[in-house]
C-alpha cells in the first residue's frame, strides 16, 4: 500500500505493478487491505508493529500520529482485521453476523480510543489532530468503534464486494445513487467494459458469419 492522493482510500498495486486508488468508504475497511484469514493470508502485509503504524500514516486518519506499537498489539490487529474481513463479507452477502467476530470488535470497541485534539492550523484556521503518546491499542479501538458505526449506521446494508470474479475487495457505497459495483473503475470497473466489449464483438462477428454461411447455401 501506498499513500493515496488527496482524495480518501488508499493507493493499491495490481499483480502487474499498476498503482490504482482504492477507497472502501470506511477506515475499518481500509485495515482489510492488509491481509486476511484462510487465503486472504496470502496477501498479508503486517509482518511487524511498525508495520501497523505505516497502515495508519496512510489511512483516511488525519495526520500527525505519533503512535507507538507493540507485538502483542500487532496480533491483535490481525484478529480484529480477520473479524471485520468476516463480518463485511457476511453482511455483503446476506449472511447472519457471527457472534465470535462481533465479541472481537465490541471488546475492542470498548478500549480507550485515539484522543483527539484542536491544534493551529494555516492562518486563523484549526486542523483536527491526535493527541501524543498515542498506543496501537487505541487505535484499534478508534477502528472498531468505526465498525460499529457502519455496521449499525445508514449505509450497513451498502457494504459489498466487488462485482468482478476475480476481485474480493470489500468497501461501503457512500453514492448517492448507490450503484457502485466495483472496488475501483480505473482497475474492475474498466476491466468489465473491456470483457463486455469484446463480448459484444464476438457475438457480432458470429452474427455475420451465420449471416453470410446462409447467404451462401
Amino acid at each position: 500500500m501506498e499513500p493515496a492522493t488527496d482524495s480518501p482510500g488508499l493507493t493499491l498495486r495490481t499483480p502487474e505493478g499498476r498503482p490504482y486508488l482504492f477507497d472502501p468508504g470506511a477506515l475499518c475497511l481500509e485495515l482489510l487491505p492488509t491481509g486476511g484469514p484462510g487465503l486472504l493470508a496470502r496477501y498479508e502485509v503486517l509482518h511487524e508493529p511498525a508495520d501497523l503504524a505505516h497502515w495508519a500514516a496512510r489511512s483516511r486518519l488525519p495526520d500527525g500520529l505519533d503512535l507507538t506499537v507493540g507485538p502483542g498489539e500487532l496480533a491483535d490487529a490481525r484478529a480484529l482485521r480477520d473479524a471485520l474481513h468476516r463480518l463485511a463479507g457476511d453482511r455483503a452477502h446476506g449472511r447472519a453476523l457471527a457472534a465470535r467476530d462481533l465479541d472481537v470488535v465490541n471488546e475492542r470497541a470498548a478500549r480507550e480510543p485515539l484522543a483527539a485534539r484542536i491544534d493551529v492550523g494555516a492562518g486563523v484556521g484549526a486542523v483536527r489532530a491526535w493527541a501524543p503518546g498515542a498506543t496501537g491499542d487505541q487505535l484499534l479501538s478508534t477502528v472498531a468503534r468505526d465498525a460499529v458505526d457502519l455496521f449499525t449506521g445508514p449505509h450497513a446494508h451498502r457494504i459489498r464486494e466487488c462485482g468482478s470474479h476475480d476481485c474480493h475487495l470489500l468497501f461501503v457505497d457512500t453514492s448517492r445513487p448507490g450503484r457502485r459495483r466495483w472496488c475501483a473503475m480505473e482497475r474492475c470497473g474498466n476491466r468489465s467494459k473491456a470483457r463486455a466489449h469484446r463480448a459484444r464483438q464476438a457475438r457480432s462477428g458470429a452474427g455475420e458469419g451465420s449471416e453470410a454461411g446462409a447467404g451462401g447455401a
